[in-house]
């Protein structure tokens, strides 16, 4: 079973200014789709040519680094671009909301949570918002891990990441990460966190 790269679900230029067209288009158009080059090539003609993305992911242990890098960078991508919307931001609302204020204090004392795991976590990797035990934490993971890795330090279910790899963001923010965490709050999609909060 060939892995596809995942249309967009929104224009390249529709996250502007916070997140601009041409990083959209090279983040997209040529790093996640690598990734599902390369975990296709990785996978062909081996046992894990008929698992599910989600099943190579929780695996990642026992697959080989190939499988592990190109699964995790395919999976976390499409997490990423559904987490991100136009006219989106704002604050999240409901059992969400309720959630975020029981495990943090407030929604500010979270944000500032969330941007230090993506600040701290050196050289490329995630920032994550999971559901582990019933309640909400942060955490970030290296290179393509994410919470489901059966590798991860923290594992839980990932409800918001950020991607802090510079290809994110090196072509509007240069090396200034905390600009582009900064930018990132404008372009949560609280609705898609909220159902995935359930």
């Amino acid at each position: 079973m060939a892995f596809t790269l995942p249309a967009l679900p929104y224009a390249y230029d529709a996250l502007e200014p916070y997140i601009d067209k041409l990083t959209m288009q090279i983040h997209h158009d040529k790093h996640h789709q690598a990734y599902v080059d390369n975990l296709n090539k990785a996978i062909a003609g081996t046992p894990n040519e008929n698992k599910t993305l989600e099943e190579l992911v929780r695996a990642a242990g026992s697959i080989s680094p190939a499988v592990r890098n190109n699964g995790g960078g395919h999976w976390n991508h499409t997490f990423f671009w559904d987490s991100l919307a136009p006219d989106a931001g704002g604050y999240p609302v409901g059992k969400l909301a309720e959630a975020i204020n029981e495990s943090f204090g407030f929604f500010d004392s979270f944000k500032e949570k969330f941007t230090a795991a993506g600040m701290t976590r050196f050289g490329s990797g995630w920032a994550w918002l999971i559901v582990k035990d019933g309640k909400l934490e942060v955490t970030s993971t290296p290179n393509q891990d994410n919470p489901l890795m059966d590798v991860a330090e923290v594992k839980g279910k990932p409800i918001l990441g950020v991607d802090v790899w510079e290809h994110a963001y090196y072509l509007k923010y240069q090396n200034k990460r905390a600009d582009y965490l900064a930018a990132f709050w404008n372009v949560v999609n609280w609705a898609k966190v909220e159902e995935r909060f359930g």
